[in-house]
Parts: C-alpha cells; sequence; structure tokens
C-alpha cells in the first residue's frame, strides 16, 4: 500500500501554480474585506450631512461594524474547525462569509435612516470578522515551510490595498454621486463568488480528514507531479492534524497550550489598539503637533505605506531568521518612531517615522497572525485566529477612544506620542515570552526523547 503524507508533500513543495491561484483568490477577498471596514471612513461627512446625525451617533454607527467583526471572528473562526466533521468545510465558509459582508454591503446602499444602516453594519461586520481567520487558515494549509510567513504577510497586505482603494475611489466618487455609491460598489464580490467557488481549492486537510483520497489526491498532484494515485493509497496528515476537533476553544488550552493562547491575545489587543489609534487619530495627532490638515492626511498614506512593506518584508525576513524576532524588533521600531514623533523632525524623518509606526502597528498585526496560523494545528487553526481577532477587536473599539480622552486632557502633545508607543513595548514583551516559552518547551521535548 502507498502511503502519503499530504503536510510533508505542501511543506517541501515548490511554488507552482495552484499556490498563486490560491496567494491571488486569498489577497481578493482580503482587499474587498479592507475596502468595505474603510467605507464608512470615505463616506461619513456626506451621511452626517444627509441623515443629519450628530458626532456621537456617528461615532456609535462606526463601532458597529467592529463589534460585528468581533463576534464574526470568534463564530465563524470556531464554527469552521467545529463543523469541518460534519462536512461544512472551510471553503464552503469563506463563500458565506463573503456573500454576508456583501450582500449587508450592498444594502447599506440602499438603508433609508440610522437605525437600518447600523443593522446592515452590524451583519455585514459579521462577515468581515467571519472571512479573515478562514483565509488564512486555509491559505497556511497550502504554503510551503519556507515561505509561510512571507506568502501569507504578502496575501494580507492586500487589506492595506483594499483600505486605500476605498478612499482613492471616494475621493473621485463621492463628490459626483454620493455617498452611496461606496456601498453599492462593496457588492461587487456577490458577482466574483462563482469564480471563487470555481477556482479555490478545498482544504486539503479536511479532504483528507474526510476520507475523499482521490479529490485530496488530485490536489497534491498539482503540487507535487511526482504523486500517483491507486485505490490502494492511503493518504495521512501530521499526527496534530489528523482528527477534527470537537471542542475547537477548549483544545486551545489543552496541552499547555493555554499561556501562549493569552499572550497571542494579549499581542493583537495591543496591535490592534494601535492599528486603529494611528488610523483615527493620525490627521488630528499631526495638526495638534503644528503641521496643515493637507499635510496631515498624507502622513495616513505613509503609514498604510508603512504597514504594507513592514508585513511583506517582515515576513520574508521571518522565514530566513525568526518570526517572534522579527516581530519584537518591528514593535521595538514602532515604539522609537513613535517616541521620536513627540520631537520636532525633518519632514524625510518625520515620513520614516511613520511609516515605520505603520510597519510597526499594521505589519505586525499581520506577523502575528502568520506566527499563529503556524503555532495552531489545522483542526484548530481557525478557532485560534477567530478567537485572537475577537479578542483583538476590543483594541480596536478601545484605542480610538483612549485617543480621543488622551486629547481631551489637553496635555503637552508629545505625551500622546509616547502614550502610543507603551501597546508596542507590551506587544514586545508578549512576544518574547511566548518564544521563550516555545523555546523552552521544545528544548524539553528533546531531553524527553532521549
Amino acid at each position: 500500500m502507498q502511503k502519503i503524507n499530504a503536510n510533508e508533500i505542501i511543506d517541501h513543495a515548490q511554488l507552482k501554480a495552484i499556490h498563486w491561484r490560491v496567494i491571488l483568490l486569498s489577497a481578493l477577498i482580503i482587499i474587498f474585506d479592507g475596502y468595505d471596514l474603510v467605507i464608512y471612513g470615505v463616506a461619513l461627512p456626506k451621511l452626517m450631512a444627509e441623515w443629519q446625525i450628530n458626532s456621537i451617533t456617528a461615532g456609535f454607527l462606526g463601532s458597529i461594524a467592529l463589534f460585528g467583526m468581533m463576534f464574526g471572528a470568534i463564530i465563524f473562526g470556531s464554527l469552521s474547525d467545529k463543523l469541518e466533521g460534519y462536512g461544512f468545510s472551510r471553503k464552503k465558509l469563506i463563500v458565506l462569509c463573503i456573500c454576508l459582508f456583501s450582500s449587508f454591503t450592498l444594502l447599506c446602499g440602499y438603508a433609508t435612516n440610522p437605525q437600518n444602516f447600523g443593522v446592515f453594519r452590524f451583519l455585514a461586520g459579521l462577515g468581515l470578522g467571519g472571512v479573515m481567520p478562514n483565509v488564512i487558515a486555509l491559505m497556511t494549509e497550502y504554503t510551503p515551510k519556507k515561505l509561510r510567513a512571507t506568502l501569507v504577510s504578502l496575501m494580507f497586505s492586500g487589506y492595506a490595498v483594499g483600505g486605500m482603494c476605498s478612499a482613492l475611489l471616494g475621493m473621485w466618487l463621492v463628490p459626483q454621486f454620493g455617498w452611496k455609491i461606496m456601498f453599492i460598489l462593496g457588492g461587487i464580490p456577490l458577482l466574483l463568488v462563482p469564480v471563487i467557488w470555481l477556482l479555490l481549492p478545498e482544504s486539503i486537510d479536511y479532504l483528507v480528514r474526510q476520507k475523499k483520497t482521490e479529490k485530496a489526491a488530485a490536489i497534491l498532484k498539482q503540487i507535487d507531479d511526482t504523486v500517483t494515485y491507486t485505490t490502494q493509497t492511503e493518504i495521512s496528515l501530521h499526527q496534530n492534524n489528523q482528527v477534527s476537533s470537537k471542542t475547537p476553544v477548549k483544545d486551545l488550552f489543552g496541552e499547555d497550550r493555554g499561556p501562549i493562547t493569552l499572550l497571542f491575545w494579549g499581542s493583537v489587543f495591543m496591535a490592534l489598539v494601535l492599528v486603529y489609534a494611528l488610523g483615527n487619530w493620525l490627521p488630528k495627532l499631526m495638526v495638534e503637533a503644528g503641521y496643515d490638515l493637507s499635510t496631515s492626511l498624507v502622513f495616513l498614506l505613509a503609514l498604510n505605506i508603512g504597514g504594507m512593506l513592514g508585513a511583506i518584508c517582515g515576513g520574508f525576513l521571518a522565514d530566513r531568521f525568526n518570526l517572534a524576532k522579527v516581530l519584537c524588533c518591528l514593535f521595538l521600531s514602532g515604539a522609537i518612531a513613535l517616541f521620536l514623533l513627540s520631537y520636532s523632525l525633518p519632514m524625510v524623518i518625520l515620513y520614516l517615522c511613520i511609516a515605520v509606526a505603520g510597519a510597526a502597528s499594521i505589519g505586525g498585526q499581520i506577523l502575528l497572525l502568520a506566527y499563529m496560523s503556524q503555532f495552531y494545528s489545522s483542526n484548530i487553526r481557525a478557532t485560534g485566529l477567530g478567537m485572537a481577532l475577537g479578542v483583538g477587536r476590543l483594541g480596536a473599539i478601545l484605542g480610538p477612544i483612549l485617543c480621543g480622552w488622551l486629547l481631551s486632557l489637553s496635555l503637552p502633545i508629545n505625551y500622546n506620542f509616547i502614550a502610543l508607543a507603551i501597546p508596542c513595548i507590551l506587544a514586545v514583551m508578549s512576544v518574547s515570552t511566548i518564544h521563550l516559552r516555545l523555546k523552552k518547551t521544545k528544548l524539553e521535548a528533546k531531553v524527553v526523547q532521549a
């Protein structure tokens, strides 16, 4: 009987057409995800004027999508791992989440009052939050081990691309057609669902666990053309991927994973505090520091470009050195850059510091997700990512509130930047502890084996 280990073949594979198909389709989904989240800020001024709502109501409507994302990440992340045993695959959940966030974003464009709009934004948020952990989990399954951090980071940088597309389209379309056109365009992914369903491969781990050997072998042959299949072929997985988890949330804390799981939650929380505090308040902070508004908006673009480059370059370095050490360097660099922003700097150095802050916040969050996707086995991976993103969304909600509160105290502007450096330092401490615990566990395992 011929025996094949699917995970071994994927881990040591060279990049083939199927890999690029998974990368491009996953990136496309994440681009639409990023677009959908940013459009509210683009549409906000016109929306407030049309419905005559105050800033408190506008802020609440903006937070509703974040609450939806929090619940979506937790619910759809754990459902993916739990329902695999009942034949409901990760690919099906990804398509369901796309339909959810696209259809309700489209309906936002036809909302007639803030109440309807709020309900639609919450439901869209469920899909936005749910698609992310499942796409990352699927992507991780298919990427060769030596390129895993690079390719996951490259794919996830589509999030920043989506946000920039939303901002650029808004500058062109909103003055001519009003705010609703942005949400109507958010329904485009519905047209692409058949293409995604046809071209996106099924989870290889799911196929093996469900004993769909012929389908699994057909995919493996696309990855490695030396693979042959007969009725006597037996396909297996790595030991820790073999069985679908019945209690995936509980399993995040089993086998001494509990402390590391909590540390990952804390790290993602700190990263998202920083991402959303800077994303919402950087222009205002720079105005307070004495720069004019138009220049301050350019700073926001520098922040996102830095985030995208930080994710791609960080992923490249992580695959060649050590992911945890790269993350610590990234967050530490961000803390230094934010501290330097409290001083008067030459314009070139100022842009560089803001780009580094973007690399630490946006890029750091993306690399954290890549780190988690490698830590958890495939049968609990989406749950691990979903729970971390769900807890992290509390940081996304809290970050802008804390930054606004600090500004309301009328403290010297340098205090605000120093306060923003604190989440970076806490993230360094958290990631360092994860690295040390994993290193200790591996050493102990070697001692036991000896």
